[in-house]
């Protein structure tokens, strides 16, 4: 079955086929270093490392690159209110973003380039489209002249008319038209500043991802560029101008955004006192999977509303799978998942077959994770019903969920393996002769002691007790 992706571009779904199989080559737009990563980042740090890992699932050689935007008027006004050096503020949050790549369980880029080490290159581009007429030096500004790129808009699905009816900025003596975008900005006095042919200055935020993907991706047409849906106009327009003008190539094949996060229905903000970090997150919950399993239970491409509530949700959620996975433990006494008896599958493989066709109609997350939902109920009936001449797919069961699990992002085969330990047994058993004697209160005093140890009684239909730790 073939791969189908929104492209945002087109506005349709379309059939993925990269422009050199079995290579893909991805572009995303990371972070601006300049405070600490929000949950809303996750987002888009965890999507776009998912879509990475399924495509390379399914046979594709992925080369990814995500930028770290380090430069920026963001930056420097930071550093200005901290009073500190812009660099050291820089490194501060690119070392912190590094901790909560390791603490959500996201790989790095293959390639993580900086805009303040490009700064060559994009003078370069910058030059090049001043001589094809799309760029024009002013004070020591230089601008990108929207008019003419009569394309401009295309993504965003707007024209140059619509968008100037929209715009506040009037020109300046500067800028010939409000539209025109800065690819250089001369310096102010105490700003971080490179020379160039117009002047001490630095690089428009935009300009930046146009020359980082193709140069380290080393194509002009890149298969995926993806980010956030916010970032589609000015940001993305943009760079599809400066690209397509310079180039004459169409810059993207295929344009993936993620919707937005919003917390409790609102924007997220230090002063609505709503902004949650990453680390706030990790620090409250202990574990990245109850935010992943959040964010997998809507479409990459809608927005979502985090609250506690469903916060909880997604434990629960994580729960099913622990609960699951100790009952095996139990039921097997191991987890070596490597060392399977022939023919130990079943039918479990079909579930492996309804993930991938869901995960191929544009990474449909949600009804991937349905999927493996499907399978715990399946090995839950399995265990209730004492199906022996089915018990058998129950370890390859926990296999394919660890790994399919694993291709979603969720670390699964974290989860604590639980041995018999002789005390809960003896109490176990000590409560079943006090059922027996029909000494009801004095077994279930047993069974409030071990929940307060962290013991979880379950008694099954048969009569048979298992117990599992408490999360």
């Amino acid at each position: 079955m073939p791969i189908v992706i929104q492209n945002s571009f087109t506005r349709e779904k379309q059939e993925f086929v990269p422009l050199d199989p079995p290579k893909v080559n991805i572009y995303t737009c990371g972070v601006t270093v300049y405070d600490e990563s929000h949950i809303g980042h996750a987002r888009s740090l965890y999507i776009f490392d998912l879509i990475r890992r399924y495509l390379t699932f399914r046979g594709f050689n992925v080369k990814f690159v995500r930028n770290i935007t380090d430069i920026d008027d963001k930056i420097i006004n930071r550093a200005n209110e901290l009073k500190i050096n812009w660099k050291d503020l820089v490194e501060k949050y690119i070392s912190r973003y590094y901790e909560d790549l390791e603490a959500l369980g996201v790989a790095k880029g293959d390639v993580e380039p900086r805009a303040s080490e490009n700064i060559p290159e994009m003078i370069k581009y910058i030059q090049s489209l001043i001589e094809k007429g799309f760029a024009y030096n002013s004070g020591g500004d230089v601008y990108f002249n929207v008019r003419k790129f009569p394309q401009y808009g295309k993504l965003s699905g707007q024209s140059i008319d619509q968008m100037e009816t929209g715009v506040r900025i009037e020109p300046t003596d500067l800028k010939k038209d409000p539209l025109d975008f800065a690819l250089w900005k001369s310096s102010k006095p105490n700003e971080p500043s490179w020379s160039s042919p117009w002047g001490n200055g630095r690089p428009g935020w935009h300009i930046e991802c146009s020359v980082m993907s193709q140069k380290f991706l080393n194509t002009y047409t890149l298969d995926i560029h993806a980010g956030g849906r916010d970032l589609i106009f000015p940001h993305h327009e943009n760079e599809i101008a400066q690209a397509e003008a310079l180039t004459g190539k169409p810059f993207a094949k295929y344009w993936i955004h993620h919707g937005l996060l919003t917390i409790n229905g609102q924007k997220m903000s230090k002063s609505l006192g709503n902004f949650v970090t990453i680390k706030d997150f990790i620090a409250k919950y202990k574990n990245a999977d109850y935010l992943k399993l959040f964010f997998l239970s809507a479409h990459y491409s809608h927005p979502v509303d985090f609250t506690e509530e469903k916060i909880e949700e997604a434990k629960k959620a994580y729960d099913r799978f622990r609960i699951l996975f100790q009952k095996l433990d139990q039921e097997f006494g191991t987890r070596d998942l490597e060392k399977l008896p022939t023919g130990s599958k079943g039918n479990i493989d079909k579930f492996k077959e309804q993930f991938e066709k869901a995960m191929d109609d544009d990474f449909n997350t949600p009804e991937a994770l349905g999927v493996l939902f499907s399978m715990v109920n399946e090995c839950n009936k399995i265990l209730d019903s004492k199906q022996d001449d089915r018990r058998f797919m129950l370890q390859y069961a926990m296999k394919v969920i660890i790994d399919l699990g694993g291709i979603l992002g969720l670390s699964f085969q974290k989860i604590e393996s639980v041995k018999s330990d002789t005390w809960v047994e003896i109490a176990i058993d000590l409560r079943e002769q006090l059922k027996k004697e029909k000494n009801y209160a004095e077994a279930d005093k047993i069974r409030k002691e071990l929940e307060v140890k962290g013991i979880i009684l379950e008694d099954a239909k048969d009569g048979k007790t298992t117990w599992r730790r408490k999360l």
